[in-house]
């Protein structure tokens, strides 16, 4: 088998679990409903993946990398402060309600299932991520000379919960477009926490 079958195989694999796990949950899925979904032998997919651990954490770890790829990235090009977070809140909800992104979905989901050693190198990503937005607060803060009794921390927080549950209540066919959704908590989160 060549490498990039190889790769191609293990995101063929990634991609199965990741609708399992978002469809049935991850303690509801098993290895063999990973394989049988794919019409893989369980030996197959043991070849690529040696635990559901380990698919998670793959799972996960890409999530991270889809965040710092369609978010973080584009929010650093922005030079104004308010114009960052703004352009952060818009990428990361259509991160969130993304239906080829199931990645992001398992990740706010499942986080808990993980082993501790890899569960760590997980959050220690999220934190950097909650950092980073907390200095995007504290950026627009000083720039509007705000003396407001939010912490850049609680607001990153209550951003961050505002904006990633929405997975759990949002429907495409709803009345709350996306491009409304952003404008709303963008106006909620600007009017209440950095006022």
């Amino acid at each position: 088998m060549t490498r990039e079958a190889t790769l191609d195989s293990r995101q063929e694999i990634l991609r199965a679990a990741a609708r399992l796990f978002q469809q049935r949950g991850y303690d509801a899925t098993s290895m063999n409903d990973v394989a049988a979904e794919l019409k893989l032998s369980k030996g197959g997919l043991y070849h690529h993946f040696q635990s559901k651990d380990e698919i998670l954490f793959h799972l996960m770890e890409h999530a991270m990398d889809i965040t710092q790829e369609r978010v973080i990235n584009p929010v650093m090009e922005v030079d104004d402060p308010e114009a960052r977070l703004r352009k952060l809140i818009q990428l990361h909800i259509a991160v969130v309600l993304s239906v080829r992104e199931r990645e992001i979905t398992v990740m706010l989901h499942e986080n808990h299932p993980l082993p501790p050693p890899l569960r760590k190198r997980i959050n220690a990503r999220k934190k950097d991520y909650v950092h980073f937005v907390e200095g995007l607060i504290a950026d627009v803060q000083r720039a509007r000379n705000s003396r407001g009794n939010v912490s850049p921390r609680a607001a990153a927080f209550a951003l961050l919960g505002m904006i990633n549950w929405i997975y759990q209540w949002y429907r495409p066919e709803g009345a709350l477009q996306e491009e409304q959704l952003t404008k709303q908590y963008t106006e909620i989160f600007f009017a209440g926490a950095l006022q």
